[in-house]
């Protein structure tokens, strides 16, 4: 087999997932008890980020630091592929000095070309369509809240975008039910709506998508990128909060849940985000630091 990568939660076998999450419940225990585990010595991970990041960047440099490793941090103005170097040169050279590769970029198919020239796993920290490690984050989050994630729906409520793209790949790889509810215009991708169909639901009233969720989840209405469509997409977006009195529409026990950055009294209420009843953001955020330790051990070992 030749070098796995991490693009999108389908790199990974269902099995495989579940094993990634088993293993981040044992890492975050671990860390909470202070128990050293620095796998990897003298391990290299490159950052790559030609986004902006404060949960991605912290997760994976303590992550390896954690592991007894080493992250360097580069930026487009700190490498040539700033100053229009190939991205398959970029990635022979830069995968020839290190052991694992991380990078949050915009397009897809950029992170796609980085990965078939490279010589080390690459992990996919976000694209304009995917956020794969969230994910995992998330499933982590949940399964620590309540459970088995297998057999409960799901509510997404607000833009069709690289996170919604991620949690219609999940509801396949966890097998649970997706309800998406976007305004007209946003919706997720078609093909992926048409090769999951089975998952999912797509309708444009976030009371229909919540009615009886174990979970609803929503992200910022306008993502990096899309700062000069903020007034539009507010508009747009008007009656897709996420409150306490949409919450009342869902499932009794369900959770609350958000990537972060939220945007408060916008896409979810400050009182709902601080309710630590339902909301399990925090638990996601620090998530990110185990979820990731057990994907990078897992494509370190194959």
């Amino acid at each position: 087999m030749g070098t796995r990568h991490f693009l999108t939660l389908t790199d990974c076998t269902p099995a495989e997932l579940k094993s990634i999450i088993q293993r981040a419940h044992e890492l975050k225990q671990m860390q909470h008890k202070q128990v050293a585990h620095a796998l990897f010595p003298e391990h290299v991970m490159a950052m790559i980020f030609e986004k902006s990041s404060t949960r991605t960047r912290v997760s994976f440099e303590a992550g390896m630091a954690q592991f007894g490793g080493h992250a360097l941090f580069l930026s487009p103005n700190d490498t040539q592929l700033g100053r229009g170097e190939p991205v398959s040169d970029s990635a022979r050279v830069i995968s020839s000095m290190v052991d694992i590769i991380m990078i949050r970029t915009f397009g897809h198919e950029r992170i796609e070309e980085f990965a078939r020239y490279s010589s080390v796993p690459v992990i996919n920290a976000l694209t304009d369509q995917f956020h794969p490690c969230q994910l995992l984050a998330d499933m982590q989050a949940y399964e620590e809240a309540r459970g088995p994630v297998q057999g409960t729906s799901m509510a997404w409520v607000g833009d069709g975008n690289n996170m919604c793209h991620s949690y219609i790949k999940a509801a396949a790889q966890w097998d649970f039910e997706l309800r998406i509810a976007c305004p007209p215009g946003f919706e997720p991708d078609a093909s992926l709506l048409e090769q999951y169909a089975d998952r999912l639901m797509l309708t444009h009233s976030p009371e229909e998508a919540v009615d009886g969720a174990n979970a609803v989840i929503t992200d910022t209405w306008a993502s990096m990128g899309q700062e000069e469509e903020k007034a539009t997409r507010e508009a747009a977006f008007a009656g897709f909060q996420v409150n306490h009195e949409l919450m009342q529409k869902a499932a009794s026990n369900a959770v609350f849940m958000h990537c972060l950055p939220a945007y408060r009294g916008y896409e979810v209420t400050s009182e709902l985000l601080e309710d630590p009843q339902i909301s399990i953001v925090w638990a996601e955020a620090e998530n990110r630091l185990h979820a990731q330790k057990a994907l990078i051990e897992f494509l370190l070992n194959q």
